[in-house]
Formats: C-alpha cells, sequence, structure tokens
C-alpha cells in the first residue's frame, strides 16, 4: 500500500471537509470574503502568516538557494516580510477603518467607480498568476509523491484546490490555515533536524557551505546593475503589499489593533520559518549535488531520509502551505471580480444569488489558474511575474488616496495608464533591470504633474472614515 498517497488523501479530505463545514456560515458576500469581519489575534496572525507562505517559500527558496546562495532570497524570505512589517506599521489600522473589502474599494470612494474598475482589473492578473504557481508546486509534490504524471499531477491538484476553496470562504480559510501554519511549522522543522543530524550535528552541517554562497551579491545578481540589484529587493515590497490577499486579511481582522499587532507577529513567524528552507537549500547542495531540477530538492530530501511518518508530516505541511495560499490568491480574484466589477451592474442582487456568483468566480479563477500553471518553467519566477504585475502602480496610488487629498479621476487615470504602459515597455520591449522602480517613479510623477493641469475646484474633499 502507498502509504504516503493514503496519508495526503486524508489530510486533503480533512481540508476539503472542514470548507465545507465552515460554508453553513456564510449568508452574504461578506461572510464569504471576510468571515464577517470577525478573526481574532491567532487567526489573523496565521491567515496573514499564510498569505503567501507557499510553494516560492518552500520549494521555490529552497530551490534557487540551492542554485545560487543567498543572492536569492531578496523574495522569500526578506523581501515579504519586510513587506508584512511596513503594512503592519504604517497601512493595517488606515486601511481597516475604511471598512474596505478590497482596494478597489478605497479607489471608488476616493476618485471615481471608473478608477475602481481599472484597479481591479490590474489586480486580478497578479492573483491568478499567483495562484497558478501554487497549482504548479502542489502537482510537483503530488508527482513527485505518486505515480502520476505531472499533468495528471497538476489536474488533480488544480481540482482538489478549486472544490477546497469555492465552498470555504474567509472563514474556512482562516481555520485551515491556523491548522496549516502549524503543521508548516512542524514539517520544516522535522526535515531540518533529519538533515542536520544526518550530517552529524549544527556544526558538521554548516561546515559544509561554502562561503561564497552566503554572498547577498552573488548568483544571477553578479550581472546586475546597482538599480537591477535594488529592483529585485523592492520587487515584493511594491509589487504586493497593497495585493487583495494580503488587504482582505488585514479587513477580516476584528478591530484596527489585531489587525496592526496580527501583521507585525506575522512577519516575525514568516522570518523565522521562512529561514529553513534557506538553511536547507544552502546545505542541501553537498548533501544532494547535481539535482536536474533545483525546485525538488524540498521534496526528494524529504523522501530519501524521512520515515513514513515524518514523511507524511512533512508533504502535508508542503501542501497546507500551498492549500493556504492559494485559496487565499483565488478568493482575492474573486473578491475583485465580484465586489468591484459584476456588483455594481446588478445593484439589486440579493445575498444568496451574490454568494453563489462569488463561488462561480472563484471557479473561473481557479481554471484560468490551472492554465497558467502549465505556463513557465519556474514556480519562483510565476510569483515574480506575479508582484511586479500592477501592484506597485496600486501602491503609489493607494499611498495617495490614504493621505493627500489633492487630485481626482483625472489625475490618477492619468497615473495609472502612464506607469502601466512604461511598466510593459520596461518589462518586454526595453527589457531593463529596474521596470518595478521605473513605474513606481513614473506613476507618482505623473500624478502630481497632472495636479498643475488641474483647478483648485475639483480637489477632493477628506473621507470619512
Amino acid at each position: 500500500m502507498n502509504w504516503e498517497l493514503l496519508g495526503i488523501s486524508i489530510y486533503v479530505v480533512g481540508m476539503i471537509g472542514l470548507g465545507f463545514y465552515f460554508s453553513r456560515r456564510i449568508k452574504n458576500q461578506d461572510d464569504y470574503f471576510l468571515g464577517g469581519r470577525t478573526l481574532g489575534p491567532l487567526l489573523a496572525t496565521f491567515a496573514i502568516f499564510a498569505t503567501w507562505f507557499g510553494a516560492e517559500t518552500c520549494i521555490g527558496t529552497a530551490g534557487a538557494v540551492y542554485q545560487n546562495g543567498l543572492s536569492s532570497i531578496h523574495a522569500d524570505p526578506m523581501g515579504y516580510t519586510i513587506c508584512l512589517l511596513v503594512m503592519g506599521l504604517f497601512f493595517a489600522k488606515v486601511l481597516w477603518s475604511k471598512k474596505i473589502t478590497t482596494i478597489p474599494d478605497l479607489f471608488r470612494n476616493r476618485y471615481s467607480p471608473s478608477i475602481e474598475k481599472m484597479a481591479a482589473l490590474i489586480l486580478i492578473p497578479s492573483s491568478v498568476i499567483w495562484a497558478g504557481a501554487q497549482v504548479r508546486a502542489l502537482g510537483q509534490i503530488i508527482h513527485a509523491t505518486t505515480d502520476f504524471g505531472p499533468v495528471l499531477a497538476v489536474t488533480i491538484a488544480a481540482t482538489v484546490v478549486i472544490i477546497y476553496t469555492m465552498w470555504g470562504g474567509m472563514l474556512a480559510d482562516a481555520y485551515a490555515d491556523l491548522i496549516q501554519g502549524f503543521a508548516i511549522i512542524v514539517g520544516l522543522i522535522f526535515l531540518l533536524v533529519s538533515i542536520i543530524y544526518d550530517l552529524g550535528g549544527i556544526e558538521s552541517a554548516l561546515s559544509t557551505i561554502a562561503t561564497d554562497r552566503l554572498s547577498f551579491s552573488g548568483g544571477d545578481m553578479l550581472h546586475l546593475g546597482l538599480l537591477g540589484k535594488l529592483e529585485l529587493w523592492l520587487v515584493p515590497i511594491f509589487g504586493s503589499i497593497m495585493t487583495q490577499e494580503l488587504v482582505s486579511r488585514v479587513a477580516a481582522s476584528r478591530s484596527a489593533e489585531v489587525a496592526r499587532n496580527s501583521t507585525l507577529r506575522a512577519a516575525t513567524i514568516y522570518f523565522l520559518v521562512g529561514s529553513i528552507p534557506v538553511i536547507i537549500g544552502l546545505i542541501g547542495v553537498n548533501y544532494m549535488p547535481g539535482l536536474k531540477d533545483p525546485e525538488t530538492l524540498m521534496p526528494v530530501l524529504a523522501k530519501a531520509h524521512l520515515n513514513y511518518v515524518f514523511y507524511i508530516i512533512f508533504v502535508g505541511a508542503l501542501i497546507s502551505a500551498i492549500l493556504s495560499t492559494v485559496d487565499t490568491t483565488l478568493l482575492a480574484s474573486s473578491a475583485l471580480m465580484t465586489q468591484n466589477l459584476i456588483n455594481p451592474v446588478f445593484p439589486k442582487m440579493s445575498d444568496r444569488r451574490k454568494v453563489l456568483l462569488a463561488r462561480l468566480a472563484t471557479l473561473l479563477s481557479g481554471i484560468v489558474a490551472y492554465v497558467i500553471a502549465f505556463s513557465s518553467e519556474s514556480i519562483t519566477h510565476l510569483v515574480e511575474t506575479a508582484s511586479s504585475l500592477g501592484g506597485p502602480s496600486i501602491f503609489v496610488l493607494t499611498v495617495i488616496a490614504l493621505w493627500d487629498k489633492r487630485g481626482s479621476t483625472y489625475n490618477a487615470m492619468i497615473a495609472f495608464v502612464t506607469s502601466i504602459i512604461v511598466w510593459l515597455l520596461a518589462h518586454f520591449l526595453w527589457e531593463l533591470e529596474y521596470p518595478v522602480l521605473l513605474t513606481v517613479t513614473t506613476c507618482g510623477f505623473s500624478y502630481y504633474l497632472s495636479l498643475l493641469f488641474m483647478r483648485e475646484s475639483e480637489s477632493v474633499p477628506e473621507l470619512n472614515t
């Protein structure tokens, strides 16, 4: 009997069952997307921690560090840890006070419905691409664990995730994140301790790490200029801080203080737990050299050096990490589609139909993510594309919307359009090393330059909170 497959199957069925259980509490879209805004400190902390702690953190980061050393940790765990710290210190309380469901809600209140829709159309692809990366990683785990081929493995992964996410909503997601968060921590610790033990202890394990792999500027960074290196570190911050995935967790907290403190606690946990794949990637080069696909490092190490019980715990942890991220991203894209694009067209729609619509939007997002899962050779590449796609422009305009009363729809429209055009040109046509930095600069500059051509009477009043 394939005990690994049996254990994984039981775990996945349990998570799906949890989703169906909490689906009974969903009465409206606020319950579906934000859990009724009732998350306390424990649930909020682990929900925020799980926002990005997925495939790229466990599998992608270990593989990237295996190849290039510490020069690969600009996104995970460092970039996203900084992102969470910035959110907690400067944005969580003020965003919670706005009582929004999505960031485009803020733009509708501050500017106009047209800016709301533009922001939603920019954010949706980012969430779906991110979900595609998680589905790809879950398929890799199933492929490495069973005799299923890659296509069938990804298909199974996508099916499981779509079913789980469609019915569970935010409240089921939050409780699942709590369970999955502990599973992630336990599973990663088991694997790290096992490897260190096999290598003869901590000193012996650390002694296998080559000095040149401890440089933050080695690997692919050697060929980048100063702006290019800065770009790599800032992509996860500018590109992710105002994503719907994170904002929804902040908005779902039961108070502003819970939102702020939970985000800061989540940042600490993210860094500590996220450092484990980094350590495994560093010592894995000598422990298991010559891997054809570095992204298989974690599953291969686990399968080779853990017994059945610990291996099932570890694989369950990886699946936990991925499920907790992918349901977040699918819910995010569903919220943007329904809350900001469809609901305004049908204002008299009943709550029951709105929930049904939300589930259908989640299904559509899952199908698109499944297609995207086959479109890239790297999980890390998918994630970084998702982070840089539109996120920097959203970040700049959110800062302006929250703290500057000057400007109107006219200015926001110009900033959006010019910055997105610049990003597309810099990323695909000019192939610059720093498209995100250029996008952020363009967005802010074009917004304030356009103020010179706006009449004083066009300034907007302060928003009520």
